[in-house]
Protein backbone atom coordinates (compact mmCIF):
# COMPACT_ATOMS: atom_id res chain seq x y z
CA UNK A 1 0.00 0.00 0.00
CA UNK A 2 1.28 3.49 -0.87
CA UNK A 3 0.99 5.23 2.45
CA UNK A 4 2.19 8.57 1.02
CA UNK A 5 -1.29 9.03 -0.45
CA UNK A 6 -2.76 8.92 3.06
CA UNK A 7 -0.36 11.45 4.60
CA UNK A 8 -1.41 15.09 4.69
CA UNK A 9 0.94 17.69 3.26
CA UNK A 10 1.87 20.46 5.72
CA UNK A 11 0.68 23.93 4.85
CA UNK A 12 -2.33 22.88 2.78
CA UNK A 13 -5.97 23.36 3.66
CA UNK A 14 -7.88 20.15 4.37
CA UNK A 15 -11.30 19.49 2.84
CA UNK A 16 -12.70 16.24 4.17
CA UNK A 17 -15.56 16.36 1.67
CA UNK A 18 -12.96 15.86 -1.06
CA UNK A 19 -11.74 12.59 0.50
CA UNK A 20 -14.00 9.61 -0.15
CA UNK A 21 -14.56 7.67 3.12
CA UNK A 22 -15.20 4.54 1.02
CA UNK A 23 -11.89 4.72 -0.83
CA UNK A 24 -9.45 1.83 -0.51
CA UNK A 25 -6.60 3.36 -2.53
CA UNK A 26 -6.32 0.48 -4.97
CA UNK A 27 -6.73 -2.27 -2.39
CA UNK A 28 -10.04 -3.28 -3.89
CA UNK A 29 -10.77 -6.63 -2.29
CA UNK A 30 -11.42 -7.28 1.38
CA UNK A 31 -9.52 -10.56 1.14
CA UNK A 32 -6.44 -8.71 -0.10
CA UNK A 33 -6.68 -6.27 2.79
CA UNK A 34 -7.01 -9.05 5.34
CA UNK A 35 -4.03 -10.87 3.83
CA UNK A 36 -1.92 -7.70 3.89
CA UNK A 37 -2.88 -7.06 7.50
CA UNK A 38 -1.90 -10.60 8.49
CA UNK A 39 1.50 -10.17 6.85
CA UNK A 40 2.03 -6.78 8.49
CA UNK A 41 1.01 -8.09 11.93
CA UNK A 42 3.62 -10.83 11.61
CA UNK A 43 6.25 -8.28 10.64
CA UNK A 44 5.16 -5.96 13.46
CA UNK A 45 5.78 -8.76 15.96
CA UNK A 46 9.40 -8.94 14.79
CA UNK A 47 9.90 -5.18 14.63
CA UNK A 48 8.44 -4.58 18.09
CA UNK A 49 10.82 -7.09 19.63
CA UNK A 50 13.79 -5.30 18.08
CA UNK A 51 12.30 -1.90 19.00
CA UNK A 52 11.97 -2.95 22.65
CA UNK A 53 15.48 -4.43 22.78
CA UNK A 54 17.16 -1.41 21.14
CA UNK A 55 15.49 1.06 23.56
CA UNK A 56 16.66 3.98 21.46
CA UNK A 57 13.26 5.31 20.35
CA UNK A 58 9.67 5.39 21.56
CA UNK A 59 6.50 5.34 19.48
CA UNK A 60 3.32 7.33 20.09
CA UNK A 61 0.27 6.43 18.00
CA UNK A 62 -2.66 8.85 18.11
CA UNK A 63 -6.12 7.79 16.90
CA UNK A 64 -8.86 10.35 16.35
CA UNK A 65 -12.26 10.13 14.69
CA UNK A 66 -15.98 10.35 15.21
CA UNK A 67 -17.80 7.81 17.38
CA UNK A 68 -17.81 4.30 15.84
CA UNK A 69 -15.08 5.22 13.33
CA UNK A 70 -13.18 2.04 14.22
CA UNK A 71 -10.50 3.16 16.66
CA UNK A 72 -11.00 0.23 19.05
CA UNK A 73 -11.06 -2.27 16.19
CA UNK A 74 -7.85 -0.88 14.71
CA UNK A 75 -6.06 -1.26 18.04
CA UNK A 76 -7.37 -4.79 18.54
CA UNK A 77 -6.47 -6.08 15.08
CA UNK A 78 -3.26 -4.18 14.30
CA UNK A 79 -1.73 -4.94 17.68
CA UNK A 80 -2.97 -8.54 17.82
CA UNK A 81 0.51 -10.03 17.46
CA UNK A 82 2.65 -7.74 19.57
CA UNK A 83 4.00 -8.47 23.01
CA UNK A 84 1.54 -6.77 25.40
CA UNK A 85 4.40 -6.02 27.78
CA UNK A 86 5.69 -3.42 25.33
CA UNK A 87 2.44 -1.60 24.52
CA UNK A 88 0.21 0.71 26.57
CA UNK A 89 -3.24 1.86 25.43
CA UNK A 90 -4.89 4.94 26.91
CA UNK A 91 -8.43 6.15 26.28
CA UNK A 92 -9.11 9.82 26.99
CA UNK A 93 -12.69 10.73 27.70
CA UNK A 94 -14.06 13.74 29.59
CA UNK A 95 -11.28 15.06 31.86
CA UNK A 96 -11.51 14.61 35.62
CA UNK A 97 -11.40 17.49 38.09
CA UNK A 98 -7.72 16.78 38.72
CA UNK A 99 -6.94 16.80 35.00
CA UNK A 100 -8.86 20.02 34.43
CA UNK A 101 -6.80 21.65 37.17
CA UNK A 102 -3.70 21.23 34.96
CA UNK A 103 -2.84 22.50 31.48
CA UNK A 104 -4.62 20.78 28.58
CA UNK A 105 -1.61 18.64 27.63
CA UNK A 106 -0.89 17.35 31.13
CA UNK A 107 -3.03 14.22 31.29
CA UNK A 108 -1.51 12.89 28.07
CA UNK A 109 2.00 14.08 28.89
CA UNK A 110 2.17 12.01 32.05
CA UNK A 111 1.69 8.70 30.18
CA UNK A 112 4.05 9.23 27.27
CA UNK A 113 6.01 6.11 26.27
CA UNK A 114 9.54 5.54 27.46
CA UNK A 115 12.22 4.40 25.02
CA UNK A 116 11.54 0.93 23.71
CA UNK A 117 7.79 1.15 24.29
CA UNK A 118 4.71 1.91 22.21
CA UNK A 119 1.81 4.02 23.51
CA UNK A 120 -1.54 4.28 21.78
CA UNK A 121 -3.82 7.21 22.52
CA UNK A 122 -7.47 6.39 21.75
CA UNK A 123 -8.43 10.06 21.49
CA UNK A 124 -5.89 12.46 22.92
CA UNK A 125 -4.98 16.07 23.64
CA UNK A 126 -6.57 16.80 20.26
CA UNK A 127 -9.96 16.63 21.96
CA UNK A 128 -9.02 20.04 23.34
CA UNK A 129 -9.19 21.58 19.86
CA UNK A 130 -12.08 19.43 18.61
CA UNK A 131 -14.83 18.69 21.15
CA UNK A 132 -13.95 21.78 23.18
CA UNK A 133 -14.12 23.85 20.00
CA UNK A 134 -17.54 22.46 19.13
CA UNK A 135 -18.72 22.97 22.73
CA UNK A 136 -16.96 26.16 23.75
CA UNK A 137 -18.83 26.24 27.05
CA UNK A 138 -16.33 23.58 28.20
CA UNK A 139 -13.63 26.24 28.19
CA UNK A 140 -15.14 27.79 31.31
CA UNK A 141 -14.37 24.62 33.26
CA UNK A 142 -10.75 24.93 32.16
CA UNK A 143 -10.60 28.56 33.28
CA UNK A 144 -9.97 29.49 29.67
CA UNK A 145 -11.82 32.05 27.60
CA UNK A 146 -12.78 31.64 23.92
CA UNK A 147 -10.61 34.47 22.69
CA UNK A 148 -10.25 34.79 18.95
CA UNK A 149 -6.75 33.28 18.94
CA UNK A 150 -7.12 30.47 21.53
CA UNK A 151 -7.29 27.76 18.88
CA UNK A 152 -4.28 29.08 16.99
CA UNK A 153 -2.41 29.20 20.30
CA UNK A 154 -3.36 25.61 21.12
CA UNK A 155 -2.29 24.46 17.64
CA UNK A 156 1.04 26.20 18.22
CA UNK A 157 1.41 24.53 21.63
CA UNK A 158 0.63 21.08 20.19
CA UNK A 159 3.09 21.49 17.33
CA UNK A 160 5.82 22.61 19.72
CA UNK A 161 5.01 19.73 22.08
CA UNK A 162 5.22 17.14 19.30
CA UNK A 163 8.39 18.74 17.93
CA UNK A 164 9.94 18.39 21.37
CA UNK A 165 8.94 14.71 21.46
CA UNK A 166 10.39 14.07 18.00
CA UNK A 167 13.66 15.79 18.87
CA UNK A 168 13.97 13.54 21.90
CA UNK A 169 13.43 10.26 20.11
CA UNK A 170 9.66 9.78 20.12
CA UNK A 171 8.08 8.89 16.79
CA UNK A 172 4.62 10.45 16.53
CA UNK A 173 2.14 8.85 14.11
CA UNK A 174 -1.35 10.33 13.97
CA UNK A 175 -4.36 8.74 12.30
CA UNK A 176 -7.68 10.41 11.60
CA UNK A 177 -10.32 7.79 10.76
CA UNK A 178 -12.53 9.51 8.19
CA UNK A 179 -16.02 8.04 8.54
CA UNK A 180 -19.10 9.09 6.57
CA UNK A 181 -22.25 10.19 8.37
CA UNK A 182 -24.28 7.45 6.68
CA UNK A 183 -21.86 4.72 7.70
CA UNK A 184 -21.90 5.95 11.29
CA UNK A 185 -25.71 5.71 11.24
CA UNK A 186 -25.49 2.08 10.06
CA UNK A 187 -22.98 1.19 12.77
CA UNK A 188 -25.01 2.81 15.52
CA UNK A 189 -28.11 0.98 14.34
CA UNK A 190 -26.15 -2.29 14.36
CA UNK A 191 -25.30 -1.69 18.02
CA UNK A 192 -28.99 -1.29 18.77
CA UNK A 193 -30.02 -4.36 16.77
CA UNK A 194 -27.48 -6.71 18.35
CA UNK A 195 -28.07 -7.39 22.06
CA UNK A 196 -24.42 -8.35 22.46
CA UNK A 197 -23.44 -4.88 21.24
CA UNK A 198 -26.04 -2.84 23.14
CA UNK A 199 -23.48 -2.07 25.83
CA UNK A 200 -21.42 -0.14 23.28
CA UNK A 201 -24.24 2.29 22.62
CA UNK A 202 -24.23 5.64 24.37
CA UNK A 203 -26.79 8.41 24.44
CA UNK A 204 -23.83 10.70 23.85
CA UNK A 205 -23.35 9.10 20.42
CA UNK A 206 -26.71 10.48 19.30
CA UNK A 207 -26.19 13.82 21.03
CA UNK A 208 -22.83 14.45 19.36
CA UNK A 209 -24.09 13.27 15.96
CA UNK A 210 -26.27 16.38 15.88
CA UNK A 211 -23.07 18.42 15.65
CA UNK A 212 -21.67 16.46 12.70
CA UNK A 213 -21.03 19.48 10.48
CA UNK A 214 -19.40 21.42 13.29
CA UNK A 215 -17.10 18.49 14.01
CA UNK A 216 -16.09 18.21 10.37
CA UNK A 217 -15.04 21.87 10.35
CA UNK A 218 -13.14 21.45 13.63
CA UNK A 219 -11.32 18.40 12.28
CA UNK A 220 -10.41 20.13 9.04
CA UNK A 221 -8.88 23.09 10.83
CA UNK A 222 -7.06 20.87 13.31
CA UNK A 223 -5.67 18.58 10.62
CA UNK A 224 -4.49 21.43 8.45
CA UNK A 225 -2.82 23.25 11.35
CA UNK A 226 -1.10 20.29 13.02
CA UNK A 227 0.17 18.00 10.28
CA UNK A 228 3.93 18.53 10.28
CA UNK A 229 7.08 16.90 8.97
CA UNK A 230 7.87 15.59 12.45
CA UNK A 231 4.32 14.49 13.37
CA UNK A 232 2.23 13.89 10.23
CA UNK A 233 -1.48 13.18 10.07
CA UNK A 234 -2.72 10.24 8.02
CA UNK A 235 -6.34 10.48 6.90
CA UNK A 236 -7.68 6.92 6.69
CA UNK A 237 -10.98 6.38 4.83
CA UNK A 238 -12.98 4.51 7.48
CA UNK A 239 -16.18 3.22 5.89
CA UNK A 240 -14.53 -0.17 5.40
CA UNK A 241 -13.16 -1.51 8.67
CA UNK A 242 -10.79 -3.94 6.98
CA UNK A 243 -9.16 -1.07 5.08
CA UNK A 244 -8.63 0.99 8.24
CA UNK A 245 -6.77 -1.88 9.88
CA UNK A 246 -4.65 -2.64 6.82
CA UNK A 247 -3.78 1.04 6.27
CA UNK A 248 -2.82 1.78 9.87
CA UNK A 249 -0.66 -1.33 10.02
CA UNK A 250 1.09 -0.41 6.76
CA UNK A 251 2.01 3.06 8.02
CA UNK A 252 3.40 1.70 11.29
CA UNK A 253 5.40 -1.04 9.55
CA UNK A 254 6.81 1.40 7.01
CA UNK A 255 7.96 3.77 9.76
CA UNK A 256 9.51 1.13 12.00
CA UNK A 257 11.26 -0.48 9.02
CA UNK A 258 12.75 2.87 8.05
CA UNK A 259 14.51 3.18 11.43
CA UNK A 260 16.95 0.38 10.61
CA UNK A 261 17.07 -0.76 14.23
CA UNK A 262 18.81 -3.96 15.30
CA UNK A 263 19.33 -5.99 18.44
CA UNK A 264 22.05 -4.58 20.71
CA UNK A 265 25.51 -6.06 20.08
CA UNK A 266 27.75 -6.67 23.07
CA UNK A 267 31.41 -5.74 22.72
CA UNK A 268 34.51 -5.60 24.85
CA UNK A 269 34.27 -6.88 28.42
CA UNK A 270 30.56 -7.71 28.13
CA UNK A 271 31.18 -9.92 25.10
CA UNK A 272 34.03 -11.64 26.93
CA UNK A 273 31.76 -12.40 29.86
CA UNK A 274 29.39 -14.28 27.58
CA UNK A 275 32.19 -16.65 26.63
CA UNK A 276 32.99 -17.16 30.29
CA UNK A 277 29.35 -17.87 31.12
CA UNK A 278 29.15 -20.41 28.29
CA UNK A 279 32.19 -22.24 29.60
CA UNK A 280 30.69 -22.36 33.11
CA UNK A 281 27.39 -23.74 31.86
CA UNK A 282 28.99 -26.31 29.60
CA UNK A 283 31.20 -27.48 32.47
CA UNK A 284 28.22 -28.32 34.70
Amino acid sequence: MKTDELRLVPGKDVRLAAIDPRSTFGLDKKSAGIAELASDCSRLTELQEIFAAARSRSLLIVLQGMDSAGKDGAIKHVMSGVNPQGVDVYGFKAPTDVEVAHDFLWRCERVLPERGRIAIFNRSYYEEVIVVRVHEDLLARESATPEKDIWAERFEDINAFEHHLARNGTIVLKFFLHLSKDEQRKRLLARLDDEDKNWKFSVNDIRERRYWDEYQVAYERMLGATTTAWAPWYVIPADKKWFVRAAVASVIIEKLDSLGLHYPHLTGEAAGQLKEFRQQLEAE
